[in-house]
């Protein structure tokens, strides 16, 4: 199996991220790869870039190093309401726009009712590295409401590779299999913040041999299904070019 695009990458615009919009591209070419998402982190992040480091993403070339470079960000939810911290300006003049959990507290019922009310933003495309153990939330409830709003779940490799995380490849399998079941799409990203790892997706594919999960619902295994999945969400084709 290969995937053709990676779509949560830092640069070091986030500070505790390493490599340029070049390197990363310069990297993700040379692993094959055809799409990129630019991702660095919302403005309430402590370490994040000023707010119109996003805006500006607008004058980034499409296409560098033969790479397509969708201009995202990896929002922050800062409350049990599913709100982010990016306004509606700035959302619609992205492309692709992850939602984490980065801090918080709460109940399962909270943290659910939360994923479940960002999926209903339409500009949301993934809910980010939700393995994080103070998060905890219904995997069924979430996968169904992902289905359901035609979003995607995420499957973080930077995470299954931390050796500090054992039970994260536990929660994975769980999470690919509740996905199956509710026909969900899963994107599989390497959270890179450093470019020798873009396109690396190594530890991931062998967890998705492992469920034998369906191909056809892997967002970034199809380079034309990853295109109708960023285009109806802005409404035209932003490929076109």
């Amino acid at each position: 199996m290969r995937l053709t695009a990676d779509l949560h990458t830092h640069t070091l615009a986030s500070a505790h991220a390493y490599s340029t919009v070049t390197e990363n591209t310069a990297h993700a070419e040379k692993a094959g790869l055809k799409i990129m998402a630019v991702t660095d982190h919302g403005p309430q992040m402590e370490d994040s870039p000023h707010v119109w480091h996003h805006h500006n993403l607008t004058t980034l070339p499409r296409i560098i190093n033969n790479v397509f470079v969708l201009r995202g960000i990896e929002a922050d939810i800062i409350d049990n309401n599913g709100r982010l911290d990016i306004d509606r300006e700035l959302s619609e003049k992205l492309d692709w726009i992850i939602a984490s959990y980065h801090w918080g507290s709460g109940s399962e019922a909270e943290f659910t009712g939360s994923y479940i009310k960002a999926l209903e933003d339409p500009d949301i495309c993934c809910l980010g590295h939700t393995d994080t153990k103070w998060c905890p939330y219904d995997i069924r409830e979430v996968c169904r409401a992902c289905a359901h709003f035609g979003k995607s779940m995420e499957l973080n490799v930077a995470r299954i590779r931390d050796p500090l995380k054992k039970d994260t490849y536990d929660f994975y399998l769980k999470l690919l299999e509740t996905c199956a079941e509710e026909k969900a799409f899963v994107v599989v990203n390497t959270d890179s913040h450093f470019w020798n790892t873009i396109g690396d997706f190594g530890p991931a594919l062998k967890l998705i041999e492992e469920v034998a999960f369906p191909e056809e619902l892997l967002l970034n295994t199809d380079e034309n299904r990853l295109k109708e999945f960023v285009n109806r969400k802005k409404g035209k084709n932003i490929f076109d070019i």
